[in-house]
């Protein structure tokens, strides 16, 4: 089951991203909270994957657990440098060679698929897709996948890149070039939000 990190833990994740490691005493009176409201939102983000706990030894007494932000962690803080896509993104923009432009946006994308290769493990078409929602879900994106028809289609609720899919739809292209990658299957983009569609369609 694909579990969804709450509105609560986002403020321990954020703390936890401004001072890379902390105990739950110190959580805890950053927060105004009890001990034990921390702890199990602590335990909640490690079953998430989103922070470990190190062992560190302290001069007097028993050793004592710190608490920092994995990758994964990281993810889910602020820390997704939209302004720096934006302006990568600007400066694919402008490339004049369309051949030129669009190897770079396959690259992008196959390097982005490869950044999720280690949670999409599945043999079948099918069992990608079910990872694909997973992923999507992490990333706080809906995502359905309908196959009652002749062929399958994917349905995603928000656009990924809403400020970079404004400026140039291209953007669009290599979402569907990412699917592809993570899927090993051709996609194609059937409809698009900034059509006036309530879903963007693969």
């Amino acid at each position: 089951m694909v579990q969804h990190v709450i509105e609560s833990d986002v403020a321990v994740l954020d703390l936890l991203r401004k001072n890379q490691a902390m105990t739950v005493a110190g959580i805890a009176k950053s927060l105004g909270v009890t001990a034990t409201a921390v702890r199990q939102r602590l335990t909640r983000l490690m079953d998430e994957g989103c922070i470990e706990r190190e062992v560190v030894p302290t001069k007097r007494g028993r050793p004592q657990h710190e608490y920092s932000l994995t990758t994964k962690g990281r993810r889910q803080t602020g820390e997704n440098f939209a302004d720096l896509a934006m302006v990568l993104w600007q400066e694919i923009r402008i490339i004049e060679d369309p051949i030129v432009r669009r190897g770079l946006i396959e690259r992008v994308s196959q390097r982005l698929a490869g950044l999720y290769a280690d949670q999409i493990s599945g043999t079948t078409v099918e069992q990608r897709m079910l990872e694909l929602v997973a992923l999507f879900a992490e990333r706080r994106l809906p995502l359905e996948v309908d196959q009652s028809g002749e062929l399958p289609v994917i349905s995603v609720g928000a656009c990924p890149y809403p400020e970079l899919a404004e400026q140039d739809r291209s953007v669009c292209s290599m979402e569907r070039m990412l699917i592809s990658e993570i899927l090993g299957e051709t996609v194609r983009l059937s409809q698009c939000r900034l059509d006036g569609g309530c879903d963007c369609t693969f």
